[in-house]
């Protein structure tokens, strides 16, 4: 008889008088790997904190190892050895992986520390796991998988017997994800039970012994993996296939003769030598970074904080640079965070875009009068008057789209777009990259790992620090690996 790790029953939890999760229940294996697929994010947040903080329930009851720990009755805000990883460190800056791992536990009581002893303890645990990573680097200088690996070993000799991973794909790319599932089995195989929480049904495929989809606070059901494919595409909108299969339908009538509109000429610059490609007007191309580094150097050259060393960078046959240039947009990661002026009104933030172009814009009435007249029965008459924070989420980011299309350019690099959003927030970005397309603006989608990307994109790069080290056609996605979300519409067909 298998065992229990982890059962909510019955759960209800209000937070400010709003239920965040209500009538929850899930129930958890000894070393069983279960899905939790996310239709929409309400309530999760409030869902990873009743993990591990046994917090005043309205109903129901929690238990861990086969012992209730919370229940409606009974609280204690006491806390159970479950550990969270995601996209913000657990670790502690300033201290080595040995460090972090044992001198940072519950109950360590030596007052010296010895290195070279914490380093022989924990050699046997990378190498059961076939993962070399200095014992004596500090955390800052990990790389996002390495970090991940990190806070698994950590999970694992502080006997958590459960270990959550949420959204964990976004950070890594395609090669690390599958050595993580690797380890996840390899744990799992141990006993250790993981909840792996993920926004697409192909990645959960993978990994996941049963799959519980997840919505408006509530799951909604739970499956097996023969059952996976079905129940979740049922369970996905009807209304996201169908814009995606149709996108992919037009792309077959899209002309060969589009103009180039942005090269890259044998660029090289830190990380990265020798990058050449060209992106055609109207089009979507997604460039795939094998390396993190790599992903970050290249934002830090469209951010002009490291320069060119070769090569060049050319609009149209003309050498360009990337700021303050009308003609190149760039959509930073969580724009709606950092791409927004809270201190500034939301016709004030529009301006940003338009002054690209128009030199003296802010003191145009006229032009004010126009914007109005023409977005206003698109973004509401109260919208112009309003600041961002009195914006939901959905305004603030069609706030940043529209700015885009005010200024008009010609290419925009969209930095993981997708990244970190809910099916119903995914929809929406879908279609304002879907908006820029259709007014014969490039996009170029930054990526690590491919999310959404392949239901817009016509081609892909994927580059390293030699330059691109494989380009692949629209024709031949579906040959990409079995977790990248919407391949099997390229093998329909139609297609």
């Amino acid at each position: 008889m298998r065992r229990e790790t982890f059962r909510m029953e019955r759960v209800t939890y209000i937070e400010q008088g709003i239920p965040q999760i209500e009538d929850f229940n899930l129930q958890i294996y000894e070393g069983e790997i279960m899905g939790l697929l996310l239709i929409n994010a309400y309530g999760i947040q409030a869902f990873l904190k009743l993990l591990q903080v046994n917090l005043p329930l309205y109903d129901g009851y929690v238990y861990y190892g086969g012992t209730m720990v919370n229940s409606w009755r009974i609280f204690g805000k006491s806390h159970n050895r479950i550990s969270i990883i995601q996209t913000q460190s657990s670790l502690a800056e300033g201290l080595k992986v040995s460090e972090n791992i044992f001198v940072m536990r519950h109950g360590f009581r030596q007052r010296i520390i010895r290195p070279a002893l914490l380093k022989r303890q924990l050699e046997p645990f990378f190498k059961d796991i076939d993962i070399d990573i200095s014992a004596d680097m500090y955390v800052e200088n990990l790389t996002v998988f390495e970090r991940i690996v990190v806070e698994i070993l950590r999970a694992v000799i502080l006997g958590h017997r459960m270990i959550v991973l949420c959204e964990v794909s976004t950070m890594i790319s395609g090669s690390e994800l599958e050595k993580l599932h690797e380890i996840i089995r390899h744990y799992a195989g141990q006993g250790i039970s993981f909840l792996y929480i993920s926004l697409h049904y192909e990645e959960i495929l993978q990994i996941c012994d049963r799959v519980s989809l997840f919505a408006h606070g509530r799951i909604q059901k739970i499956t097996r993996y023969s059952e996976m494919e079905e129940d979740s595409r049922r369970f996905y909108s009807e209304e996201m296939f169908q814009m995606v299969r149709g996108h992919l339908e037009q792309l077959q009538n899209i002309s060969e003769n589009r103009k180039i509109v942005l090269s890259f000429e044998d660029v090289s610059f830190e990380s990265l030598d020798h990058l050449t490609f060209d992106i055609f007007e109207g089009e979507c191309l997604t460039i795939q970074s094998l390396s993190e580094k790599v992903f970050q150097k290249f934002i830090d050259f469209l951010e002009e904080k490291i320069p060119l060393e070769e090569g060049a960078v050319c609009m149209e046959g003309c050498p360009i640079r990337f700021q303050c240039n009308k003609d190149i947009a760039i959509l930073r990661e969580q724009p709606t965070k950092t791409m927004i002026f809270p201190e500034l009104n939301n016709m004030d933030n529009l301006w940003f875009g338009l002054s690209r172009r128009v030199s003296h814009v802010w003191n145009s009435r006229k032009i004010r009068n126009s914007i109005r007249q023409e977005y206003g029965k698109e973004l509401g008459e109260d919208f112009f008057s309003l600041y961002p924070d009195q914006l939901s989420e959905r305004q603030k980011c069609r706030l940043i789209y529209t700015r885009i299309l005010l200024q008009r350019p010609k290419v925009v690099f969209c930095i993981q777009p997708f990244k970190g959003s809910d099916l119903p927030h995914r929809m929406f970005i879908w279609k304002m990259l879907r908006m820029l397309l259709d007014k014969g603006i490039a996009v170029i989608i930054l990526a690590v790992n491919l999310a959404d990307s392949m239901s817009l994109s016509e081609r892909l790069l994927r580059i390293g620090p030699s330059g691109v080290e494989e380009e692949i056609n629209r024709s031949a996605f579906g040959s990409l690996p079995a977790t990248v979300p919407w391949k099997y519409l390229y093998q329909e067909e139609i297609l």
